[in-house]
């Protein structure tokens, strides 16, 4: 009986989600449904536990903090002259606004580790800025998608601290971990548009106004836009990584400091507080009833004997140890066109992390390529979530097919990502080492 439980309960948690219910509550629909079956009243005591360990995990406790402090980031005015400042250094570059673009993206998803509001940033300033200079609409299209996508894999990153605990990874090691490969990504990225505007100059016509502003006036400009955002990810990144604060007390610190800015910049308002405390609690309330639902499905799950079903069931097909991997990972690909990324880690990742220990693979690792899976997920049509991002922000101008168009080269540059992180393990797995000798 229970095997066939388990058997079931995926195909049943696709039918829920197709049907249009939210995950979470097809997750908890499955999880009580299938539960009930399998252990009757008992059922009730195993999920006030699971309730309990959501409740006092303190790691999540750095969810809603990071996404405090991207939605005052958004609303700060910090970005206006950061954009400025970098677009005033690469203007002479073949695609000089998108590379400035890109640079901004890499900056905030540092400070916020949130990818929707880096998208949204960086695009209300960037779009307008080069529609101007008529750069090519699939170029603005795939600049703005990829470069909001590094939200997932440059830390900090919402998705990491959600992953961390189920992989029984620490939080630190899988943020050290990614960071490598998330400046790797953005590198490409960057390289791509050099490459593709010197040979195609039409996609990005040059900045032919002069700029009168002296080398010390340029570099007082730029120092004076940095140094906010630069302060803001020491406070984040440099307490995590130099061991002078867990996750959650550096997102408690980012917090902190990016009031600070907002205050500096007299931007900070009792309204603007109000709007940041409310979509704080609105996606935070999210989340969390997300990472309940899906504790509450792989219990339900394990208990039932999930795990040995599975090795059967991977033992009848004959797979390697790679080939498992391989279908783990399209699997969550897949996923990607139909729920968000968290939805996708909650469900997959307590599977995946016991089979490829069984395997002898390094869950640190396999973690890092899971996340750069989601992130490629995230931009690959016809379901790119940073496409319908990208929607509610561009001009008509920019159709959909310009978009779709657009972000294909920066799907190639993570897929290359993907396969040095997966032919070079050390790209991910050396930080951590050498940071905290695990």
């Amino acid at each position: 009986m229970s095997s066939q439980i388990v058997v079931w309960m995926f195909p049943a948690l696709m039918c829920l989600i197709f049907l249009g219910i939210p995950v979470a509550f097809s997750m908890m629909i499955a999880a009580l449904g299938f539960g009930l079956l399998r252990f009757g009243p008992n059922l009730v005591h195993q999920l006030v536990s699971r309730v309990d360990d959501i409740a006092t995990n303190y790691v999540l406790g750095a969810i809603p903090l990071f996404i405090f402090m991207g939605s005052i980031l958004e609303r700060a005015g910090i970005a206006e002259r950061l954009f400025d400042a970098l677009s005033m250094w690469t203007r002479r570059i073949p695609g000089g606004l998108a590379i400035a673009a890109l640079l901004m993206c890499t900056i905030f998803a540092a400070a916020s580790g949130v990818v929707g509001a880096t998208e949204t940033l960086v695009g209300m300033l960037a779009i307008p800025a080069m529609m101007k200079r008529r750069y090519n609409h699939a170029l603005i299209s795939g600049t703005i998608c990829g470069g909001g996508s590094l939200g997932t894999i440059i830390p900090p990153s919402v998705p990491v601290v959600v992953l961390a605990p189920i992989a029984m990874l620490p939080v630190g090691d899988l943020l050290a971990g990614i960071l490598f490969p998330g400046l790797l990504m953005s590198s490409l990225f960057i390289i791509y548009i050099a490459i593709i505007c010197l040979i195609k100059p039409d996609l990005a016509p040059p900045d032919t106004n002069e700029d009168t502003r002296s080398f010390g006036e340029k570099i007082k400009y730029t120092a004076l836009a940095i140094v906010p955002p630069g302060f803001l990810i020491f406070t984040v990144l440099g307490t995590l990584f130099l061991g002078l604060a867990t996750p959650t007390e550096a997102a408690a610190c980012g917090s902190l400091g990016v009031l600070m800015l907002a205050i500096i910049y007299k931007r900070m308002t009792w309204s603007l507080l109000m709007q940041a405390c409310m979509q704080t609690v609105s996606i935070t309330a999210m989340i969390l009833a997300i990472v309940l639902a899906g504790s509450m499905f792989s219990g339900v799950f394990f208990a039932s004997g999930g795990m040995a079903v599975t090795k059967e069931i991977l033992q009848t097909f004959g797979l390697s140890p790679w080939s498992v991997i391989v279908v783990i990972l399209l699997a969550a690909f897949l996923l990607g066109f139909i729920i968000d990324l968290i939805s996708i880690v909650l469900i997959v990742i307590p599977i995946a992390i016991p089979l490829v220990k069984s395997f002898g693979v390094d869950p640190l690792w396999f973690s890092v390529l899971f996340l750069v899976v989601l992130q490629t997920s995230y931009l690959s049509p016809p379901m790119a979530p940073s496409i319908f991002y990208l929607r509610a922000i561009a001009p008509p101008s920019i159709t959909l097919k310009q978009m779709y168009i657009g972000v294909i080269p920066f799907i190639v540059c993570q897929l290359i990502t993907l396969a040095i992180v997966v032919i070079f393990p050390d790209v991910a797995v050396w930080l951590p080492k050498w940071m905290y000798g695990n």
